[in-house]
């Protein structure tokens, strides 16, 4: 019989307020401060006559009633003069026509998914409207599928992290971004069903992974979380602390965090809207990752304070499933710990054991992200019994020099699970590109004293070690796949619907994946 289990739920609690050197007692207040408010999206049957003009353009043509006609003669003698064809990603600005204070004609081309043009055409008028003062108006969407294209788009676009700023804070506009469409009614039910829970499981992902590491470290992820969860029917939070891990032989992920003073979490997060067993999306949460004993040089290391992407995503994901009250059965899991080189840090040499009795030798402390996602995969197959388990993971370098920030990097033993995430990362633009799982990859990590080595010598291939490394502890039965996310997790500069800085990645893929479920 299985050892009765332990768990903590740890009581609702304010954010803790930002820290100086790991203090807490700045007084900045991370619950109290928050980001600039945006643009709200609102749906018409006609454009205002004044502000900006957004004109999307899938060709030469204007629209039909885009413009007045005296404007619109305007505007089609500009076209003429500038050769614009509206292809996908082209743009021509106008001023001085009319009572517009500009008018862009955006280009959306007719070539691929419509949805995905409107989208990221969204997403880059929001990016080149930041900072312009009047109302937006979108002109071109031939229906409220595509008019929730643009919204969720321009949405994403939008996004600005600037709570911290002080010095030269502009005050971003607020006057709403207005989508034309005929059947407003249909689009503004679609935006309130789906679009706007769904951007709201983005800006979560993306203001988790954006803090600074001094302010979110496990346990106020788990404050964070619960507050974005509060009043949302249908959801149950579970947390483990240290103490309750350690009772329950979860030395893997507790081993972890032990080096730092910030302890480790567990947090699981489950949503019911439908019947059977839930699916698992399993993150890995380092919210800083120094490297540990196997400590990481200086340049660069700043970033590793998004080494919580996975969880965050996990978190953002089912944040808009529940927010949409999905018809599905879903769980997320933030395996959460600091990877710090204190004096209690586990060191290159030890050996721990997981949830469920394996032994693993600890090779490189830096390998951390496995770790915690080996014990966090073993306590939710044998307590939760999922129909299936997705990892997702900032887990390797490798899959970043292998795929660049173009695809996440997907591993699966399930061709029909691999195909269904791989379709639905099609639909949302978040692609995958699956790489190989082989025995071969398991051997190499062999241990001489215990069961597994968290590395091996010469760590390639790095990103198909990592994911055999997992999959070690996710039993055959289970439907699993993992998505390395290293090479996606950071925008280094702006693209369509990805301001530069955190992208989300993983919240758009995974709610389509969850939603589309079928085995």
């Amino acid at each position: 019989m299985r050892r009765h289990l332990f768990a903590l739920i740890l009581a609702t609690a304010s954010v803790p307020a930002l820290a100086q050197n790991g203090q807490a007692g700045s007084g900045v207040e991370p619950s109290t401060v928050a980001n600039s408010q945006v643009r709200p999206i609102a749906f018409a049957t006609r454009a205002n006559d004044d502000g900006v003009l957004v004109i999307l353009m899938r060709d030469a043509n204007l629209p039909q009633s885009a413009l007045g006609n005296s404007a619109e003669a305007s505007v089609k003698a500009a076209i003429s003069a500038a050769k614009f064809e509206g292809k996908d990603g082209s743009k021509l600005v106008l001023r001085g026509i009319g009572r517009h204070a500009r008018i862009d004609l955006v280009g959306v081309g007719n070539d691929g998914d419509a949805a995905d043009r409107m989208r990221r055409a969204g997403g880059r008028v929001a990016q080149d409207l930041r900072d312009e003062a009047h109302p937006v108006s979108i002109v071109g969407a031939a229906n409220s599928d595509e008019a929730n294209a643009v919204a969720l788009g321009y949405s994403l676009g939008q996004y600005r992290f600037d709570r911290y700023k002080t010095v030269g804070k502009s005050t971003p506009p607020t006057q709403s971004a207005t989508i034309v469409v005929s059947d407003t009614k249909g689009a503004e039910a679609a935006w309130k069903s789906r679009g706007s829970a769904l951007a709201d499981g983005v800006t979560l992902t993306r203001d988790l992974s954006t803090e600074p590491a001094n302010v979110i470290y496990p346990e106020s992820f788990v404050a964070r979380v619960r507050e974005a969860f509060a009043g949302v029917p249908g959801v149950k939070i579970e947390v483990l602390d240290e103490a309750a891990m350690r009772r329950l032989g979860m030395g893997s992920l507790a081993g972890v965090g032990q080096g730092s003073r910030r302890p480790p979490r567990l947090m699981l997060v489950e949503y019911r809207g439908g019947n059977g067993a839930p699916v698992a999306l399993v993150g890995k949460g380092i919210t800083f990752d120094s490297g540990g004993i196997s400590i990481k040089p200086n340049s660069g290391m700043w970033e590793m304070k998004s080494d919580m992407a996975g969880a965050a995503s996990t978190m953002g994901a089912v944040l808009s499933l529940a927010k949409s009250r999905a018809n599905v059965n879903v769980m997320a899991v933030a395996a959460l710990a600091e990877n710090m080189p204190g004096g209690n840090a586990q060191r290159p040499g030890d050996v721990v054991r997981t949830y469920s009795g394996k032994t693993i030798e600890i090779m490189n402390t830096d390998a951390e992200g496995r770790l915690v996602l080996a014990d966090a995969n073993e306590y939710v197959i044998a307590n939760h019994k999922p129909a299936a388990l997705v990892n997702i993971a900032t887990l390797t370098g490798a899959v970043g020099n292998a795929l660049g920030g173009d695809y996440a990097g997907l591993f699966s033993r399930d061709p029909a699970l691999a195909a269904q995430i791989t379709a639905a990362g099609k639909t949302t633009g978040e692609e995958v590109w699956q790489l190989p799982l082989n025995p071969n990859h398991t051997k190499t990590m062999k241990s001489d004293i215990a069961d597994i080595k968290n590395s091996a010598d010469g760590g390639r291939p790095g990103a198909s070690l990592g994911a055999a490394f997992i999959g070690f502890f996710v039993d055959e039965a289970t439907p699993w796949a993992h998505l390395d996310i290293a090479g996606v997790n950071w925008a280094d500069s702006s693209d369509d619907v990805t301001p530069k800085g955190a992208s989300g990645w993983g919240v758009r893929i995974l709610d389509e994946f969850v939603r589309n479920w079928k085995r």
